[in-house]
């Protein structure tokens, strides 16, 4: 296999600092045309080293995690609106757990429209968009706290055992074609089990390009999910499967209509 040559590593690196690199954005940086940068793009995601998504590309991950501030512009469009979905089905006047995770951010900043919301959760991120709220009372566990804003360890383990609340929002990293939902994590895992467990219901909130990703750790299997709010599925063997766990699915843009028009919300219940 060829080496990458000096432009490539630049965009590998770049991809890897801020999640997502454009096709226009590469040009005009390097001072190339389009087709050069589309050619690179090309031949990266040949290497499997990028994959490309509309407009341009993002780092292929398999066995390796992305930087939590560059997985925020990973889909970033596709994880507001699968935040708005995912908090239309929680109630006010209830309570709930909201793990580590871009995504699940993005339910907590579609929250704060709701009223008498108890949140435990351990990310800090969700902490910081939601106790200025004076309808949602919010707890962090404790613990040790990571880089990400994740507060790990047996701590945080233990004070969620103390609750039994009625949703947990959870993410994934990537989502095995058998159902599994797997992350880098042990310790963030450990944490993600504990939040499934104490709950009477779980929703699970991941977009599209969860699917194309691998991880090393089983958090759960999508049996132990209630509900599974994502962008889109990736094809009808998983829509199968979901149905077959008895999972209801929300899918935000699920395809086009007529003309490239877009669609309405698709939902498939129980």
């Amino acid at each position: 296999m060829a080496a990458l040559n000096d432009r490539q590593n630049d965009i590998v690196a770049l991809a890897r600092t801020i999640g997502r690199v454009s096709v226009d954005d590469l040009a005009s940086r390097f001072e190339v045309s389009p087709q050069t940068i589309r050619k690179d793009l090309n031949e990266l995601c040949d290497k499997r080293v990028l994959t490309r998504v509309h407009g341009g590309a993002v780092i292929a991950s398999t066995v390796e995690n992305v930087a939590y501030e560059a997985r925020r512009f990973i889909a970033a469009e596709e994880k507001r609106t699968i935040g708005i979905a995912a908090a239309a089905l929680i109630p006010n006047k209830s309570s709930l757990f909201i793990n580590i995770g871009t995504t699940t951010e993005e339910v907590a900043a579609a929250l704060t429209g709701h009223e008498d919301l108890l949140v435990i959760t351990n990310n800090l991120n969700v902490a910081t968009r939601l106790y200025p709220h004076a309808a949602i009372d919010v707890i962090v566990v404790g613990g040790p706290v990571r880089s990400d804003g994740a507060v790990i360890g047996s701590v945080a383990v233990d004070l969620i055992h103390k609750f039994k609340v009625d949703t947990a929002v959870i993410g994934a990293s990537a989502i095995d074609e058998d159902g599994s939902l797997l992350d880098f994590d042990y310790e963030e895992v450990k944490v993600a089990q504990a939040i499934i467990e104490n709950a009477r219901r779980v929703i699970l909130v991941a977009d599209r390009l969860k699917f194309e990703r691998a991880a090393p750790i089983r958090i759960a299997t999508l049996d132990e999910v209630d509900a599974f709010v994502t962008d889109r599925l990736p094809n009808e063997e998983m829509r199968a499967l979901c149905i077959a766990s008895g999972v209801m699915i929300v899918e935000t843009s699920p395809g086009f209509g007529d003309e490239g028009a877009p669609i309405e919300p698709r939902l498939t219940p129980l």
